[in-house]
């Protein structure tokens, strides 16, 4: 009797399990993609900024895993990064990052490698009232003008750079400049005038120069420059502001000395640098380089950066590392990724660096940090032995001022 009520009960059993199964089939993507932390990373993978975008994601990636223990989880959320090639156009990148938003769903978005593509994108995570993270972009304009509440900068702004540089040259003399035709360039210029001011420095700038990112033949362009310099009171420097390959040789082959003007570069990644061995005692300001900062945290990733790619973790590798960190401390401080929830708990955020603590100013967000004074060594002991530190310039030296409309 027990046998025939449990054969009538069997179909009905089985509809049952049949139903839960169903239910749990439907709910579980759902459930696994609430659990998941999506990251957008977006950078220019192919374009002139190729080099930096490598640089920046592995940078990010290593980031990622330093700071969570390798378990690649926050706050028990697995982390899924997806990767975004804007090929640093800013029509790319604004469509990159709307599409990171709104069709991937993902809680934070970080980059771009072009200032005109980072730009671009500002008024998207507006609109979308999402956090940004901007690096490696330098623009003032992203951190000024342009700005909004939704947008934090790990990576330096021009002022920063400007501010650096003009530390190392505070002497009365003669300056001209050479700089890229576009955001970035004249952003770094104005930015490099201003700093000029704001150190004290006697020196009076004579020439701007600018030329396209993809010239090859700087000799008309040296020339002029050459013609403003060569009678205006010493000492007399070109400084050099250019994303990418450097025209630094090419500049030096002119013998910029007949007229006693010394060549000042910006700090560039390690391939660049690499070429100038020649300018032994060459100085000037540098975001980063991996024999600088003395921590834990770029001890770990020289020693693994060398283990993994048989060369030192250069400029922009820092700059996505520290991208990550902002990531990791923000969702953990907040304890979400609520966009307001965020927000409070980055303004004023103090995270660790490779290149030692940053701090989100609450006034624009952008990470106040150290820049450093460098010289070219004389005696280089292998390819990547380059540069000297002549010192740290703590960001307290740096008056960065406030330009946005907040």
């Amino acid at each position: 009797m027990i046998t025939n009520r449990l054969v009538k009960l069997a179909p009905v059993v089985a509809q049952v399990v049949i139903l839960f199964a169903s239910s749990i089939a439907i709910l579980s993507p759902h459930m696994a993609s609430a659990q998941e932390l999506k990251l957008a990373l977006i950078a220019g993978k192919t374009g002139p900024l190729e080099a930096y975008a490598k640089e920046t994601e592995t940078g990010f990636m290593m980031g990622l895993e330093y700071l969570t223990g390798g378990k690649m989880e926050i706050n028990g959320r697995k982390i899924k990064v997806i990767v975004k090639d804007d090929q640093s156009k800013p029509d790319i990148g604004r469509t990159m990052l709307a599409e990171a938003y709104g069709d991937d769903k993902v809680d934070i978005a970080v980059g771009t490698s072009s200032s005109g593509s980072a730009i671009a994108m500002l008024p998207v995570a507006e609109e979308y009232k999402k956090i940004l993270i901007v690096e490696p972009a330098v623009a003032d304009a992203i951190t000024g003008e342009k700005w909004n509440r939704y947008i934090f900068r790990t990576s330096r702004n021009s002022m920063q750079d400007g501010l650096a540089a003009a530390g190392t040259f505070k002497a009365s003399g003669s300056i001209a400049f050479l700089s890229q035709d576009n955001a970035f360039g004249r952003d770094a210029v104005k930015a490099s005038k201003e700093a000029l001011i704001a150190v004290g420095s006697k020196a009076t700038v004579v020439h701007e120069e600018y030329a396209a990112q993809n010239t090859t033949d700087f000799t008309a362009a040296a020339q002029r420059i050459f013609d403003k310099l060569k009678d205006k009171p010493a000492p007399r420097a070109l400084g050099i502001v250019w994303a990418g390959t450097s025209p630094m040789s090419k500049l030096a082959d002119m013998k910029p000395e007949r007229y006693a003007i010394v060549l000042a570069p910006g700090g560039n990644i390690l391939p660049v640098m690499k070429t100038w061995k020649t300018f032994v005692g060459t100085e000037g300001a540098i975001y980063y380089y991996y024999d600088f900062p003395k921590n834990k945290m770029n001890d770990w990733l020289v020693a693994e950066h060398t283990k993994r790619y048989k060369a030192p973790p250069d400029f922009f590798t820092a700059g996505g590392f520290a991208a990550a960190s902002a990531v990791v401390t923000a969702i953990s401080k907040a304890k979400s990724t609520d966009t307001e929830k965020l927000i409070s708990a980055m303004e004023g955020m103090e995270f660790d660096t490779p290149k030692g603590k940053m701090n989100f100013r609450k006034d624009d967000h952008q990470a106040m940090q150290a820049m450093y004074h460098f010289r070219i060594k004389k005696d280089q002991k292998n390819e990547w032995d380059l540069l000297e530190l002549v010192r740290e310039i703590p960001a307290s030296e740096m008056p960065v001022p406030v330009k946005n409309k907040r």
